[in-house]
C-alpha cells in the first residue's frame, strides 16, 4: 500500500507477482480486495463509511463519484506464466470489478469500481512511473501512472464544464451591466423630463419677471387650512419686501392702511390677519390698539376686555356701565359729591348707547 498526496497519489495498493500463480489466482486475490473496499463500519461521528475511508485520508472524488482505490499490479517475469497471456485472461475473470459505465458526455464512470492497472517491472525500471507504460484495464492504450488510476476524460469533461460556466457567468455579468447601463440611461432621461416640467411650472414674479427660486416657491405655495400662508404668493422675495415696505403704515394715513401685515408682524399678531375695525364706529385700530388686543397671553386675566372696540369705544362703555349702576359706586354726601361731567356722545348709534337711555 502506498499513500504520496504529494505526487497525486492519495491511496494506491500494490500487488507484485513473480508470476507463479495463474490468473484465476490473482481473480480471486483481486475479489478479496472489492469485499475489503466495500466493507462498512460505524465512523467516530455514528455515520456508517468504507472500512478503508477510517483508516486512509483521501479526497471527496469529482462529479459525486466513489470509486474504489487503485490496484497496481507489478508482474516481475520470474516464474513459468507468462505475463502477457496471464493478463487478459484475468482482465476478463474481473470484468465486473473495474468495468465503469460510459456517460453521454464521452467519459467513463467507474462509481464503485476498483481500476486494475498492470504494468511490468522491466518497462517500470526503464521508464518510471511518468512513463506510458501501465495499462489500466478496460483502455486501448498505455499511459503514465497518473493518468491510468485517474480518469482523464471526467477531468477533460469538468475542465470543459468550468470553462462553459465561467463563460456563461461573463456573459451574465455582462448583459447585468448592460441592464444596469439602460436602466440609468433610462432614469437620466427620466430626471430630465421631470426637471424640465418642473422648470416649466415654476412660477414668475408678477412684478419684476423673474423666476421664483425653490425655496420661494415652497414658501408661496404653503398653505394653513386651504389659505394661503405667505402674504404675497404672486411676488419674488425682493418685489414682496419692496412692496410691503411700500405699504407700512404711516401717521398720515394710518386708518386707511388695509395691506397685510409683513412676515415678522404675523408672527407677532395672529388674532386678525388684517388690521381690526371697531365693531361700534367702524374706525381702523391705531398699531397702539392692534397690539393690545392681539397680545392676549396664556393667562385669562391678562386679557384685553373688548378686543373688538377701539380705545374710545371701550373707555364709553366703561363709563356707560359705571352711569347705568350708580349703587355699585360707594355712597357720599350731597354737599360732597362733585359736579356731574357730562356724558360725551358716542360716534354713531351702538348697541350700547340705549343703556343711557
Amino acid at each position: 500500500m502506498l499513500t504520496a498526496p504529494q505526487d497525486q497519489v492519495p491511496l494506491l495498493f500494490i500487488e507484485v507477482d513473480n508470476c507463479h500463480e495463474t490468473a484465476e489466482e490473482l481473480a480471486a486475490k483481486l475479489e478479496k480486495y472489492a469485499r475489503f473496499f466495500r466493507r462498512r463500519v460505524k465512523d467516530t461521528d455514528g455515520q456508517e463509511r468504507p472500512m478503508w475511508c477510517t483508516r486512509w485520508t483521501v479526497p471527496e472524488h469529482e462529479y459525486g463519484e466513489a470509486p474504489h482505490p487503485p490496484v497496481l499490479l507489478v508482474f516481475n517475469h520470474i516464474g513459468e506464466r507468462n505475463p502477457n497471456r496471464t493478463i487478459p485472461r484475468l482482465r476478463e475473470l474481473t470484468r465486473h470489478l473495474w468495468q465503469g459505465e460510459r456517460m453521454p458526455e464521452g467519459y467513463h464512470s467507474y462509481d464503485r469500481r476498483m481500476p486494475i492497472v498492470a504494468v511490468g517491472l522491466r518497462s517500470l525500471r526503464e521508464h518510471g512511473p511518468e512513463g506510458p507504460v501501465f495499462f489500466r484495464f478496460g483502455r486501448d492504450r498505455p499511459q503514465s501512472l497518473l493518468d491510468a488510476i485517474g480518469n482523464p476524460r471526467l477531468a477533460a469533461f469538468l475542465a470543459r464544464e468550468a470553462e462553459a460556466a465561467r463563460a456563461r457567468q461573463a456573459e451574465y455579468q455582462a448583459q447585468l451591466r448592460e441592464a444596469a447601463r439602460e436602466q440609468a440611461a433610462k432614469k437620466a432621461v427620466e430626471a430630465a423630463r421631470e426637471a424640465a416640467q418642473r422648470e416649466a411650472r415654476r412660477p414668475s414674479c408678477t412684478g419684476c419677471g423673474a423666476r421664483f427660486t425653490d425655496e420661494r416657491w415652497e414658501a408661496a405655495e404653503e398653505t394653513d387650512w386651504g389659505r394661503p400662508v405667505d402674504t404675497h404668493p404672486h411676488l419674488c422675495d425682493d418685489c414682496k419686501a419692496a412692496t410691503v415696505a411700500s405699504a407700512a403704515p404711516t401717521p398720515d394715513r394710518q386708518e386707511e392702511h388695509q395691506e397685510p401685515l409683513p412676515e415678522w408682524a404675523r408672527q407677532e399678531f395672529m388674532r386678525f390677519p388684517r388690521r381690526p375695525r371697531c365693531t361700534e364706529c367702524k374706525a381702523a385700530f391705531t398699531d397702539e390698539r392692534w397690539k393690545a388686543v392681539e397680545r392676549t397671553g396664556w393667562h385669562p386675566l391678562g386679557q384685553e376686555k373688548h378686543p373688538t372696540l377701539c380705545e374710545t369705544c371701550a373707555q364709553e362703555y366703561e363709563d356707560s356701565i359705571k352711569n347705568a349702576w350708580p349703587d355699585s359706586r360707594p355712597r357720599v354726601s350731597t354737599e360732597e359729591q362733585p359736579e356731574p361731567s357730562p356724558v360725551p356722545r358716542p360716534k354713531s348709534g351702538g348697541w350700547f348707547s340705549r343703556l343711557r337711555s
